[in-house]
């Protein structure tokens, strides 16, 4: 959906392939697009680049605000992307979803860490000072491991 005319139709069609395209829509017309496609079900993701996509963006499950200045002011938008970025969008997408798998990790190896130290504690085996040294060793692990992990994606995606 677009409030411009359809002068990018052809361009448009061949980046968005089979999907249906439409131009001329006020910001209420994208709001309501939206709001009906969530009705029925739908995961909507929204790119605007204005003011006057404020709604839709709010509307939608993502909100991207398009700017050629992140440090602009982007209202209701859960995300901001340059606007020589957008050709990456699918790995940015692919990026997130990884990201969460690997949240995933980092909590079970948090879980087992600490499970396998409170059994050590609860026997007594281990003395407050090695009980003090190992805890925050979990926290280290996990932010080291979550640290490089997403930094070897990010590469591997070429997002960096």
């Amino acid at each position: 959906m677009s409030g411009d005319n359809d002068g990018e139709r052809e361009y448009l069609s061949g980046v968005f392939g089979n999907g249906i395209l439409f131009f001329n829509q006020s910001p209420h017309d994208k709001e309501e697009v939206i709001r009906g496609l969530r009705k029925e079900g739908e995961k909507v993701a929204m790119i605007g680049d204005g003011l006057n996509d404020a709604g839709a963006l709010l509307e939608s499950n993502l909100g991207i605000s398009v700017t050629d200045d992140e440090n602009n002011f982007t209202p209701a938008s859960d995300a901001i992307i340059k606007g020589d970025s957008l050709a990456r969008m699918p790995r940015f997408l692919h990026f997130s979803k990884v990201s969460m798998q690997i949240v995933y990790v980092a909590f079970a190896i948090s879980f087992a860490y600490n499970l396998i130290g409170l059994s050590f504690a609860v026997q007594g085996v281990l003395s407050p000072v090695v009980s003090a040294i190992l805890m925050p060793l979990s926290s280290i692990t996990v932010v080291v491991f979550t640290t490089l992990i997403t930094s070897l994606w990010a590469k591997k995606l070429q997002l960096v």
